[in-house]
């Protein structure tokens, strides 16, 4: 297993172990995600957490190739073309109840704060290349003048 966030954060200097202790204890009487928390009760900067937090996922996601996928129907009609290409997300497979979604490295923070706020669902990500999202939108997701090489493009620019 990957390094969890209270120890990236102390890492950091940005938590003590004293600290993380605090907050887990915290954490068993009350379900809050372990950097809430750490906003709360110790003024961490959001920001932070968040780079600790992707840093973390980073270490641990699948890596799938969406080469010659062909999701069902109903796995792709969780997403309309302009979701998808705007977020850069592929709904690969339902398991159970959640989506698993796909998307590159450099937009996992993006599209983790779409599906929070913009999907009515549960939802799981993978990592993937920027030419394997891209084609696979490109397959699935038609849209005039969106295509796979922007993948690329998008390599050279600073996400949004």
């Amino acid at each position: 297993m990957g390094v969890r966030l209270g120890e990236a954060l102390v890492n950091q200097g940005l938590l003590t172990n004293q600290q993380v202790e605090q907050i887990l204890d915290v954490q068993q009487n009350r379900a809050r995600p372990f950097g809430v928390l750490a906003e709360e009760m110790f003024g961490v900067d959001p920001g932070a957490i968040e780079s600790a937090w992707l840093d973390q996922l980073f270490t641990v996601s699948e890596r799938v190739s969406l080469d010659g996928l062909e999701p069902t129907y109903d796995v792709l009609d969780t997403l309309d073309r302009r979701q998808a290409w705007q977020f850069r997300v592929f709904p690969v497979r339902r398991d159970l109840a959640e989506v698993v979604l796909a998307t590159t490295e450099k937009y996992l923070a993006r599209a983790m704060r779409f599906a929070a706020s913009g999907l009515s669902f549960p939802t799981y990500f993978v990592l993937t290349t920027p030419e394997s999202l891209g084609a696979a939108l490109e397959r699935c997701y038609p849209i005039d003048g969106m295509h796979a090489g922007l993948m690329l493009k998008d390599l050279e620019s600073p996400a949004a």
